[in-house]
């Protein structure tokens, strides 16, 4: 066994059946030229009889006994099932958009079995007009999002005549790594131990110097009413207890688009997907009558990670966004989370990763707190929903010849945040997916229509026209 950092095990601590803690991603694909009809079968059958090893802790699985002194570790699985980890499923005809995103709603809303390590793939068949689709789910205590997409784009590769592709759980060849090759006994997991209380003092340290540009920029950001703070967020219909069951759907839109947007105003490709979601926002809650006075809160999370831990554990950022729901012209809304962001990252200038991922502890404590009975109905929330964006691969990929034609994150809704909108990029598409409660997020899909009209809106405040583009659905133009 060796010991799971504390950073990752909490995600294992605040899991319930009422709030799922896994991380997905749902790819669509174009069967290769020329495959038969029993291609995903083969595929299938070619990934649960390969023997390719396990890149920990994607072997392994989460225990906690008295050798690891109460803390969660992971301990190498020598039962490992790939047949129940790899998954064969196919959609009743006609396998629309509309009965794949209804399965992956389902398969989303499932806990993985603490038992067995904690990731699952589905290969799902008979998606309309020649395609299939790959749902994956891993545990946000084995992997964050940006981690999950990197790994699974690894796997993939730009050349479509590639075959017999190394699967996403694998040993990293290049590193050699393997789960049965970094285990620890007692007297390293003691040190380990001792490692952690070191670092502990060390980012104490680091705490107790915050450089006085930190104290400044807040200063400014409070006396020009610029600065987003935890817990003066407005109460809204998406802020209350929610289910372990999901609904999600997902939608693309041309880059093109985005990029005019950016080339015009000179704002980040953030921005803009901040722009889009706040529009959208609005419109939802306006039609259920249920939208706020003062302005939603977004929290934004941002990458802490260097090359050297690209691909496991968790490492973000966080930063508090006034989204401007509050006015009905886009423009000026756009203006105040540009401004907003603005004074969010000048927040973070001069500090280092420890300072950063502590003061986003703070502003993401109250979310643990949420979890006690009765706090979410009569605390305010720390902010009304989290919005991420990970960037993508930004050429076409394929694997064993078929074409990845959508990549559409799945997120994580948590007590008191009901709905999450979690956005990547992939070749020349800007992939939403959006994740919400079952039970308190009505008519979910209709915030894919409001996103496609506030985009529209922006585009005429700040670019003098209408769309430069066309939509893409689900992986296909409309």
């Amino acid at each position: 066994m060796w010991p799971m950092p504390i950073t990752d095990s909490m995600f294992l601590l605040v899991e319930s059946r009422e709030h799922p803690v896994h991380v997905g991603g749902l790819q669509l694909f174009d069967l290769p030229e020329g495959a038969g009809p029993d291609f995903l079968h083969e595929l299938h059958r070619s990934l649960v009889t390969g023997d390719t090893g396990f890149d920990p802790p994607f072997g392994s699985r989460p225990r906690r006994t008295l050798s690891s002194f109460g803390q969660w570790a992971w301990s190498p699985d020598e039962h490992l099932d790939l047949e129940y980890h790899v998954r064969l499923s196919a959609l009743p005809r006609p396998g629309r958009i509309r009965e794949l995103l209804e399965l992956v709603s389902r398969l989303h809303g499932a806990l993985l079995d603490r038992h067995r390590p904690l990731w699952e793939m589905h290969l799902i068949d008979g998606v309309e007009n020649g395609q299939f689709a790959v749902y994956t789910k891993v545990h946000h205590a084995v992997t964050d999002g940006v981690s999950a997409l990197r790994r699974m784009t690894r796997a993939l590769s730009d050349d479509p005549d590639a075959r017999d592709q190394a699967p996403p759980w694998a040993v990293d060849t290049a590193t050699g790594i393997h789960a049965s090759d970094t285990a620890f006994g007692i007297k390293e997991i003691a040190a380990g131990s001792l490692r952690a209380g070191g670092t502990a003092a060390r980012a104490f340290g680091d705490m107790v110097s915050i450089p006085p540009a930190f104290i400044g920029a807040l200063r400014q950001g409070l006396s020009e009413r610029t600065a987003a703070l935890p817990l003066r967020a407005p109460r809204s219909m998406l802020n209350v207890p929610i289910t372990g069951a999901r609904r999600f759907a997902a939608q693309s839109w041309p880059l093109e688009r985005i990029r005019a947007v950016c080339a015009a105003t000179g704002a980040t490709l953030n921005d803009v997907v901040l722009a889009m979601s706040a529009g959208a926002l609005r419109r939802y809650l306006l039609e259920f009558d249920a939208l706020p006075d003062q302005p939603l809160i977004a929290m934004i999370p941002v990458s802490l990670r260097s090359e050297a831990t690209a691909d496991g554990g968790n490492a973000l950022g966080t930063i508090l966004c006034e989204l401007g729901t509050d006015t009905a012209d886009a423009a000026e809304r756009y203006t105040r989370i540009r401004r907003s962001m603005k004074q969010g990252k000048q927040l973070f200038e001069g500090l280092s990763p420890v300072q950063i991922t502590a003061l986003s502890a703070a502003m993401i404590s109250p979310l643990v707190a949420a979890l006690l009975p009765g706090v979410t109905q009569f605390a305010p929330p720390p902010f009304n929903i989290i919005i991420s964006n990970v960037a993508g691969p930004d050429r076409p990929l394929y694997w064993n010849g078929a074409r990845l034609r959508g990549l559409y994150p799945v997120s994580v809704p948590v007590e008191g945040q009901a709905l999450n909108i979690t956005v990547t990029t992939y070749h020349d598409n800007l992939e939403f997916g959006l994740t919400g409660c079952r039970r308190r997020v009505p008519h979910l899909q209709r915030l894919l229509l409001h996103l496609e009209a506030a985009l529209d809106e922006l585009e005429k405040a700040v670019c003098g026209g209408g769309r430069t583009g066309g939509r893409v659905r689900a992986g296909r133009r409309r």
